[in-house]
């Protein structure tokens, strides 16, 4: 499920300036290079993900990685390399993502991260596309009782250090004429764990995370419930370092297949066969026709096709690790196909 929305106007300021305080803390210099010639000359892309978000990026016992920012990793790596496989995941928490990105100690971070002004101006940083559409929304015990976010004023909430969260909170219950006192953890797996002993009240964070929460927390899901209404818009991006736009056009444009895929009815397992006419542009790039276009970005004139075979498209990817095919069972809401009433669609490829 994806919570209703409110939008909340005032305290952004607040929150941006603050924002911008610690970004501006944070940055450090970064050399110029080629994201790409790198890329290719260790023939691996190195991947930063969260180590343990459900149906975004997860390990299970025998190591190997799964979720939905794990298989947009896949198809970058078939798009540039040739093989979904050629991926080394770094698990990073969320106050080290951004100097992990900056470090170059990664080339591409997909870990629940909110496309911001202040991010992209101060980190130097570039959000190439929305890959997830989210809210911050709030979990509580089910016997608590509580129906509404004003119940909690006064109330210790848990939340994630190194987030919006904190700020996005604080800035709410200042505009509401209310108060409250974050408890900071480095982890949901924390933050669980003080919610379900007492030690807050609530938990906050983005609304696909606090699903998986509920679904893992001592008791079952029928002990927590998440309130009905949000504080915030999160848009999830991949990010890459500001300083090459053409890494950042062959990620941006590796999402957008994935989407135009799903809008023409190109599936992973349908690549290879007759696929009905629906837009023969589109179809000319999942064919691999476009051969001066992929030579301009620097990749295989099939660059597309393997990353759909990687992954499939965008809607198989959300539905088997985020909708119906997983636990989670999230609605897609925003995150449908424009034609369908939702905000994804891909720009004009010629």
């Amino acid at each position: 499920m994806i919570v209703n929305k409110t939008r909340v106007l005032s305290g952004v300021l607040s929150a941006l300036l603050a924002t911008v305080t610690v970004a501006a803390v944070m940055i450090g210099p970064v050399c110029a290079g080629n994201v790409l010639d790198a890329v290719k000359a260790r023939d691996r892309l190195y991947c930063g993900v969260g180590e343990a978000i459900p149906g975004f990026s997860e390990r299970d016992a025998s190591g190997k990685w799964s979720g939905f920012d794990v298989d947009f990793c896949h198809a970058v790596a078939a798009a540039v390399l040739g093989d979904r496989d050629k991926v080394q995941f770094v698990p990073l928490t969320a106050s080290m993502r951004f100097p992990a990105l900056q470090s170059g100690k990664i080339d591409v971070l997909m870990r629940n991260t909110s496309w911001t002004l202040a991010r992209e101006a101060n980190l130097k940083v570039e959000f190439p596309a929305v890959l997830f559409y989210d809210s911050q929304a709030f979990l509580v015990p089910t016997e608590s009782g509580i129906t509404t976010i004003a119940e909690l004023n006064g109330a210790t909430v848990c939340v994630e250090k190194g987030t919006r969260s904190v700020l996005n909170m604080k800035d709410y219950f200042i505009a509401q004429g209310l108060s409250v006192n974050p408890l900071t953890f480095n982890s949901p797996v924390e933050m669980t764990a003080a919610l379900s002993d007492g030690r807050c009240a609530a938990c906050t964070g983005d609304a696909s995370q606090l699903v998986a929460m509920r679904l893992h927390a001592p008791g079952g899901s029928a002990a927590f419930k998440i309130l009905p209404d949000s504080i915030s818009n999160e848009p999830f991006c991949p990010v890459v370092w500001g300083g090459d736009p053409a890494w950042t056009t062959i990620v941006r444009w590796v999402l957008y297949a994935l989407i135009l895929a799903e809008e023409v009815g190109v599936t992973r397992d349908n690549l290879h066969s007759t696929i009905p006419e629906k837009n023969l542009r589109v179809l000319r790039m999942l064919r691999g026709e476009q051969g001066e276009v992929a030579k301009a970005m620097g990749v295989r004139t099939d660059w597309a096709v393997r990353a759909v075979k990687a992954a499939g498209n965008y809607g198989e990817m959300f539905e088997r690790n985020l909708g119906r095919g997983s636990p989670l069972k999230i609605e897609r809401g925003l995150n449908r196909l424009w034609t369908e009433g939702g905000l994804m669609y891909a720009p004009p490829i010629e």
